[in-house]
């Protein structure tokens, strides 16, 4: 059962998925929604940041520079990582799929994930490379499955 705050932060994400284009918006959402902690991590609360996207070489938009943990040289350690602040989720959603678009050639699972015929795919396609966890995709397909309708409206 879906709670008042899911269903605000799912329509809010679907809408600015849709505006910047995604090629799957509801499935976007649905992984907004792990990555960022249905909104509730302070990357997405001060930057905007719903995917967990760090500074480029040459930064776009401002920086936030937060705490995080690495995983180097075999040990997990705390590190300050700098972070795209983004002015809204629709920049968010934008440079994330730029992020794969540019990145396709060097990653193959990003070039399966946009050439991917469905959302499931996509979302398969993109965890094997975007996360570390392993469990990411079934993780992402379980909030699409509980919180989309098989139109793609949030329920």
């Amino acid at each position: 059962m879906s709670t008042q705050q899911q269903l605000d932060f799912l329509n809010k994400a679907l809408a600015h998925a849709q505006l910047a284009s995604h090629l799957f918006p509801e499935y976007a959402a649905s992984e907004a929604a792990l990555e960022s902690a249905w909104g509730n991590s302070t990357l997405c609360r001060e930057g905007n940041n719903l995917f967990g996207e760090k500074q480029h070489a040459t930064p776009i938009y401002d920086t936030l520079t937060l705490p995080t943990k690495e995983y180097i040289q075999g040990d997990w350690i705390e590190v300050d990582a700098h972070w795209v602040k983004f002015p809204s989720w629709k920049e968010s959603f934008q440079s994330r799929m730029e992020t794969l678009r540019r990145l396709s050639s060097t990653y193959p699972h990003y070039a399966a994930a946009l050439a991917a015929p469905d959302g499931a795919t996509f979302i398969t396609e993109v965890s094997k490379t975007w996360s570390t966890d392993p469990l990411r995709a079934e993780k992402v397909l379980a909030i699409h499955r509980i919180h989309f309708s098989p139109l793609g409206e949030v329920r």
